[in-house]
């Protein structure tokens, strides 16, 4: 194992992304006929649009002749992009279709197109090996077009490495700390909690029984039950899929009333949906959203959950940027884990294994890592 090898473990601090992946490249209503969309991707700058069919495209965001950004050129009549700075035009596939001043095509002329399947609202990208790109490997999101659930979200561009974004998301005891004004409670902490994993996927479950329940689901309560009052029984059952994933099963049932043992029909139900595409080593897509499975015919409650969840994940990015910041300020300094990491200790092994079957985790970050201690 070489020196790198070695320092390259599950707890570096900035940590490199998979490849051979699915990642959300933007929201559906994102990518239109009109103008194309700038977005990187896993370290790879795209530019996304969609053909006169409809059909969404993503092809890399340089010009062959001399690099040109294709994100700030036009889309063509029969479905391809022209060049802003010389006017050569491509299809979707990405093969040069025209170029200025000659009839004769280069034939070496071409940008790199990429894998594109929508699902769940998302247009899905994959950057890596293109052979591997297998739709059925694109996680499990169907709550978010279930007409069984209702409910939206949004992206959030956060200046932080993934992994920070993922580590938050498995530990969710930070909400009783960052989030003390809507949905953090002591029990948090004092709960016990089951991690599992298998294969690509990582479970961590909660339960709380017989507490206060904390503003924002004592409202989502009432937008169900007007007259409640009392005392619930609360979970959280997060689901992570690798690479970066996360699909959390939230919510609060009046207490007694059989909700750990199954029944949730007195009860409130939602989904926090979190899928994280890696930018650079320091930034991140964090596409989110909040779905119901109750007065699903009311847009004010879709209306106010996405504006309360908008809230509570402001203050998450506000903490992930100065974690960020302050990793950066102390790069020798070593992390430390506790028992509430089991979660995203998982998580970073997954993503350790796949970086090795790339063949990448050694491949060197912008500045050294360090590795995490167990205290």
């Amino acid at each position: 194992m070489s020196v790198l090898d070695q320092h390259r473990t599950t707890t570096a601090k900035i940590f490199p992304h998979p490849l051979d992946a699915w990642y959300v490249a933007a929201w559906d209503h994102e990518v239109t006929a009109r103008k194309p969309l700038a977005r990187t991707v896993a370290g790879r700058p795209l530019a996304l649009f969609r053909t006169p069919d409809g059909r969404a495209a993503a092809l890399a965001d340089a010009c062959w002749h001399r690099l040109a950004p294709l994100s700030m050129g036009e889309l063509t009549p029969e479905g391809g992009i022209q060049c802003p700075y010389h006017g050569l035009r491509y299809d979707a596939s990405g093969r040069c279709t025209s170029m200025p001043a000659q009839q004769t095509v280069n034939p070496s002329a071409a940008v790199p197109s990429y894998p594109v399947v929508e699902r769940y609202r998302y247009v899905w990208v994959w950057v890596g090996d293109a052979e591997k790109a297998d739709p059925d490997l694109v996680p499990d999101m169907s709550q978010m077009d279930s007409p069984e659930w209702a409910g939206d979200g949004l992206l959030i561009e956060a200046p932080c490495n993934y992994q920070l974004v993922l580590d938050n998301l498995m530990d969710l005891t930070h909400e009783e700390f960052v989030h003390g004004s809507s949905i953090g409670q002591a029990e948090l902490s004092e709960s016990e909690f089951d991690t599992t994993h298998d294969g690509d996927t990582v479970t961590v479950s909660r339960w709380m029984r017989d507490i206060d329940p904390p503003p924002f689901w004592a409202k989502n309560m009432r937008d169900k039950f007007p007259d409640f009052t009392g005392r619930v029984d609360r979970w959280q059952i997060i689901h992570y899929r690798a690479p970066s994933t996360i699909c959390i099963d939230v919510g609060v049932a009046k207490a007694g009333t059989g909700a750990p043992e199954g029944d949730r029909s007195q009860g409130v139900n939602g989904y926090v949906m979190n899928t994280i595409t890696p930018e650079t080593d320091r930034s991140c897509h964090y596409f989110w959203a909040f779905m119901r499975n109750y007065r699903l015919e009311s847009q004010l409650i879709t209306t106010q959950l996405r504006q309360g969840v908008e809230g509570v994940f402001a203050e998450d990015e506000a903490m992930l940027t100065a974690q960020q910041r302050a990793i950066d300020a102390h790069p020798d300094y070593e992390f430390y884990s506790l028992n509430i990491d089991a979660g995203g200790m998982w998580v970073r092994r997954i993503l350790e294994a796949m970086l090795r079957a790339e063949g990448r985790l050694d491949e060197p970050a912008d500045r050294p890592t360090d590795l995490t201690r167990a205290g």
